[in-house]
């Protein structure tokens, strides 16, 4: 019973969700966007207009290992079959309305898609490694109100596409020149997915699958799923499922250890409280001590960050896998918190790190241009219904 009970929760979801539905992918002169389809879609698309099946093979790779946007780049495809192509369909890509770089070398994106709507892209550098982490967005907006999230301040307004969610990445990449070069490989720069921006991606789950399952394939962008971490505020029933169908490196915003206080600042703790969510982590297949699920815990000044609660939380997570990101709190305007103490927070890490967890402190990147985890926020709106 309960696994029926777990499938139907999990199809409230999606039916909850489809109102949010991205615009559709045909543009308004007809012709359709090849980024974002499946190896199938793409191959059946392509039949319609009487081109075999190795045709969608070609481009593939020319659109997700060479990044081209342009038929007539397709130098393998007759200038014919380019013309053609070009009749039919466009290789989108989201545009960068706004680039800001910050001084610690975080780039931050404001991407604006075709009806408009816009959201926040995060490319974060790791200076030691030469190479970084892209933080994706799945939604404009946020139905949670995490309240010390600036995203959660912005309403729902839709859920991105797979071709918007996959784009983000790819014009994060033409912004670094990082597709492979004519006279060789170029370094990969970008090797790693957050799936950590604007958003909740398993309220959006269909579209993050088909985007992830795209960046998976070995024939085109084939980034390791071990390179992919999907950060959930711990939407329960769909927790199974990205587990047993993505299997990529799992993050939960925790925040709280018990269910009175995370109630109050993630909101989302009322429908799925934090013994459900714990249950789920123990669940999600890929746990190991090689590949730990990750249980963000932002530090608030004397809401979360006594020593007792870093005992509550060792208590909480024993027995699984893990490992502990403490992330000190970003302002934002008009937040109603502060930051915890340096002493505060190094109390805390040790206190876990003694426990057998690793208990890294994030660094706060990109705060100058408010790009730091939890500052994500565009002016995007809903429409009214009635207009």
């Amino acid at each position: 019973m309960s696994d029926l009970l777990s499938e139907a929760e999990r199809q409230r979801i999606l039916a909850k969700t489809a109102r949010f539905a991205p615009p559709p992918a045909r543009l308004a002169d007809g012709r359709r966007d090849l980024v974002g389809l499946s190896r199938a879609e793409m191959a059946a698309a392509l039949a319609e207009i009487g081109e075999a099946p190795f045709r969608a093979k070609q481009i593939w790779h020319w659109i997700y290992h060479q990044g081209a946007t342009d038929f007539a780049r397709m130098s393998t495809i007759a200038k014919p079959t380019q013309a053609r192509l070009a009749e039919h369909f466009v290789v989108g890509r989201p545009a960068a309305a706004v680039v800001q770089t910050s001084a610690d070398e975080t780039r931050k994106f404001l991407f604006r898609f075709r009806d408009g709507q816009e959201a926040e892209t995060v490319y974060i550098p790791d200076r030691q490694e030469d190479r970084g982490a892209v933080c994706i967005s799945s939604q404009v907006g946020c139905t949670l109100s995490c309240r010390f999230c600036h995203t959660g301040t912005q309403n729902l307004v839709r859920n991105l596409g797979a071709a918007e969610i996959v784009g983000q990445f790819m014009a994060a990449r033409d912004s670094y020149g990082e597709w492979p070069s004519p006279k060789g490989e170029t370094p990969r720069l970008l090797s790693t997915i957050v799936l950590m921006g604007m958003g909740e991606p398993l309220y959006n789950y269909d579209n993050v699958a088909k985007a992830m399952q795209i960046v998976m394939d070995h024939e085109g962008i084939a980034l390791s799923r071990r390179r992919i971490t999907l950060s959930t505020s711990g939407v329960v029933p769909m927790m199974d499922r990205a587990g047993s169908e993505l299997g990529v490196n799992l993050a939960v915003s925790l925040h709280a250890v018990t269910d009175a206080l995370r109630d109050e600042i993630v909101p989302l703790n009322r429908k799925y409280p934090i013994a459900e969510l714990i249950a789920a982590c123990r669940r999600y297949p890929p746990a190991s001590n090689a590949r730990r699920i990750t249980f963000e815990y932002v530090m608030l000044k004397g809401i979360n960050d006594s020593e007792a609660e870093a005992r509550a939380l060792v208590r909480l997570i024993a027995g699984i896998p893990a490992k502990v990101n403490l992330i000190p709190f970003n302002p934002w305007p008009g937040s109603p918190y502060e930051t915890s103490t340096p002493r505060a927070i190094a109390r805390f890490a040790d206190i876990v790190m003694q426990a057998g967890f690793s208990s890294p402190v994030r660094t706060p990147r990109g705060r100058d241009i408010l790009a730091a985890c939890g500052q994500l926020r565009t002016e995007s709106q809903r429409p009214r219904a009635s207009a």
